[in-house]
């Protein structure tokens, strides 16, 4: 994979830690210029939960495997912040050939009691922190880095998913039938609806299934040899194997006949 993606830029939103960091570390190994996006910085509060990893610290590990890390604070739910993250890479770059968007919302909200309780109890944020920080920010995304690609007529748009389709069964349990599924499934469908536009301007929309991963959060909170049993965390994949399949999407010439499909991680490899 090392040079596959020389010259090539590179947008991975949400990039700070989980797969989003993978996927930024995969793309650097290839030689990439990558934008590594997110909110939390080396000098700016942490995660909620105290969850390691900053944009600063993907960056520098990105540029130390031979591609060229450069971190950008971003909050992806805000379009105006959006619009001038793209339009500094227009400035600093003239093109954009890759964005990944693994950011996601509620990560923190999942450990809170609160999810154990009847949906009127809960706060009304939670909407916001898992509809907004996820299809809404896949939509602003793609939607202004669709616009750069469009001009050249090439590019590839990612979304970190889940296999949620429209004959999922309900599980009875409001966190996942609500706040796991309905911002997943939103996603499935932008991906199936946009790549319809997209792929005639030669650009490939594509969503990308990891299995269960070994991300910050869940070493820092699957403890214990019965917990990790209970979840085979001994089948876990490593974030970078979902990187290696972005990038290896990206140096596909045929890429684009993958364009609106749900793409399982195993499957690519």
């Amino acid at each position: 994979m090392k040079s596959e993606l020389n010259g090539k830029i590179a947008v991975v939103a949400g990039a700070s830690r989980g797969c989003g960091r993978g996927i930024a570390l995969a793309l650097g190994d290839a030689g990439a210029t990558v934008y590594i996006t997110g909110r939390t910085t080396r000098s700016g509060p942490k995660a909620v939960d105290a969850a390691p990893g900053t944009i600063e610290d993907t960056a520098d590990e990105v540029t130390r495997r031979g591609g060229r890390g450069i971190p950008a604070q971003v909050d992806h739910t805000n379009p105006a912040q959006v619009e001038e993250l793209f339009a500094r890479v227009r400035r600093e770059q003239g093109r954009l050939d890759i964005l990944a968007c693994a950011v996601w919302g509620g990560n923190e909200r999942f450990l809170d009691p609160v999810w154990q309780q009847p949906f009127w109890n809960q706060p009304v944020r939670v909407w916001d922190e898992c509809m907004g920080a996820g299809p809404q920010a896949f939509w602003i995304a793609a939607h202004a880095a669709s616009r750069m690609m469009a001009e050249q007529s090439a590019g590839l748009i990612v979304a970190v998913t889940e296999p949620i389709i429209e004959t999922t069964p309900f599980s009875g349990k409001l966190q996942w039938d609500l706040f796991e599924h309905l911002p997943h499934y939103s996603l499935n469908r932008l991906v199936g609806v946009l790549a319809r536009d997209a792929r005639p301007a030669g650009i490939a929309i594509i969503g990308l299934l990891p299995g269960f991963m070994k991300t910050e959060r869940v070493e820092m909170h699957l403890k214990g040899e019965e917990m990790r049993k209970q979840y085979r965390y001994d089948l876990a994949e490593s974030t970078e194997y979902a990187g290696r399949a972005v990038a290896a999407l990206a140096a596909d010439p045929n890429v684009l006949s993958k364009a609106g499909e749900l793409i399982f991680v195993a499957d690519a490899a």
